[in-house]
């Protein structure tokens, strides 16, 4: 892995791909190997002969992917081919492409034979994987993360949004991708480990230096406090080692205070 490698960032090495040795950029050091060893590892630095060859590679894979896009349409084939990508060896290139139906590519690898011998592999992308290829800019104004430094997606859920305290809304939850948020997974673990320190939304609490007591009503995971409101009606931003949980004589039952926490 990149820590065993003296290569500086920015250096150009050739790395095991997910489909064969490829060129790739050192951005930085690895934060963990691979545990499955499937890729990601450094073979050696990039000679002035391999990046010759890397840059041919994407000329002609630039090239064949209009010409099969131009071919795709002659047949009717109702399918968006991405990206032509090939190993640094030729031994292999990828045609991505998406499409709403299953569809059957075959008539294209015919076209594929007077240009190269590489063996041809048809990937079936979904929007991720498409926004991953072409990318794009997020919501935070950077890069999105695809295209920088994720190498899978793991799944993605609504809860995670709650966890992180952020509004239910599609439109600011979605990349551009138009699915939720792959930062919502890989900064979920830290949120969880916040909301171990806060009490729960709806929790009866104290704040003992100014004699407030109230609800919980929002959590601020980050800054490490939450908002209170009395019964007066007054709101407070209190942090949240500062609180106690209130007591109380008659505590509602389990049922209902479960559904006021899911509220």
């Amino acid at each position: 892995m990149l820590s065993d490698h003296p290569y500086a960032v920015g250096s150009r090495v050739v790395v095991q791909g997910k489909r064969g040795p490829e060129v790739a950029t050192v951005r930085g050091e690895a934060a963990a190997p691979d545990p499955k060893g499937r890729y990601g590892a450094i073979l050696r630095g990039a000679s002035a002969d391999d990046l010759a060859q890397w840059e041919a590679l994407h000329r002609k894979a630039e090239d064949l992917k209009w010409l099969l896009r131009a071919r795709a349409r002659e047949r009717r084939l109702n399918a968006k081919l991405v990206a032509v990508e090939f190993t640094l060896d030729e031994s292999l290139v990828t045609i991505s492409y998406s499409a709403d139906e299953r569809i059957e590519l075959g008539a294209l690898v015919t076209e594929l034979r007077d240009y190269t011998p590489a063996r041809v592999n048809f990937a079936a992308i979904g929007p991720r994987e498409q926004a991953q290829i072409i990318g794009t800019l997020g919501a935070c104004g950077r890069e999105n993360c695809s295209s920088t430094h994720l190498q899978d997606f793991a799944p993605v859920s609504i809860r995670m949004a709650r966890d992180q305290q952020l509004p239910l809304n599609p439109e600011k939850l979605s990349g551009p991708c138009g699915r939720l948020l792959c930062c919502l997974q890989f900064e979920h673990t830290q949120y969880l480990e916040l909301l171990r320190d806060l009490p729960r939304k709806n929790a009866r609490v104290c704040h003992d230096s100014s004699g407030s007591c109230g609800k919980v009503t929002k959590l601020h995971p980050l800054a490490g406090t939450v908002d209170i409101q009395t019964e007066a009606g007054m709101l407070y931003d209190i942090p949240a080692a500062e609180l106690r949980r209130a007591e109380t004589q008659n505590p509602p039952p389990k049922g209902q205070e479960r559904a006021a926490e899911a509220e």
